[in-house]
């Protein structure tokens, strides 16, 4: 009698998974599909190191999951953000024709805010930039100069 209870037991708590598995969550059988996307999160990771003398490496590691690729402003993080990031590849025909370099490098920096970036939505690089050159303020210069560069080789004229 005891080993037919215990065969018992053992097949019940083998068909406990498969029993639990078939059942769904009643909110969810009854709640409507929703139509709306579930709006993405945006996780905080580490500023790669890149190569302070490539713009264009500069760009892709940190300006590009907001920015994206090409600078049009719809980088793989833009979807989470609440404001829509700028399209880089006209920052001189929003000034009027001429490229705001100065501007520019102060946005980066931190020193000069825009409208579109409200409360400092977009990450400030200055100090960012100074961790990573080991605060020495030359290679902040140095990147700061070339990623200005690089923004300005992308306008379009």
């Amino acid at each position: 009698m005891r080993s037919h209870l215990m065969r018992w037991v053992a097949a019940f708590l083998l068909l406990v998974p498969f029993l639990l598995a078939g059942q769904t969550n009643p909110a969810e059988a009854t709640a409507p599909a929703s139509s709306q996307a579930i709006t993405p999160q945006i996780k905080s990771v580490p500023a790669p190191h890149s190569d302070p003398t490539s713009g264009k490496a500069m760009y892709e590691a940190y300006c590009a999951s907001c920015h994206g690729i090409d600078g049009r402003g719809d980088g793989p993080a833009a979807r989470a953000m609440k404001a829509q990031p700028a399209n880089l590849t006209k920052l001189a025909a929003s000034n009027g024709g001429p490229y705001p370099e100065a501007h520019v490098a102060g946005v980066i920096k931190g020193e000069a805010l825009t409208t579109s970036h409200g409360a400092n939505d977009m990450p400030v690089w200055g100090p960012v930039f100074l961790a990573l050159g080991q605060h020495q303020s030359s290679e902040v210069q140095l990147r700061i100069h070339n990623l200005v560069k690089y923004l300005d080789s992308i306008q379009l004229r």
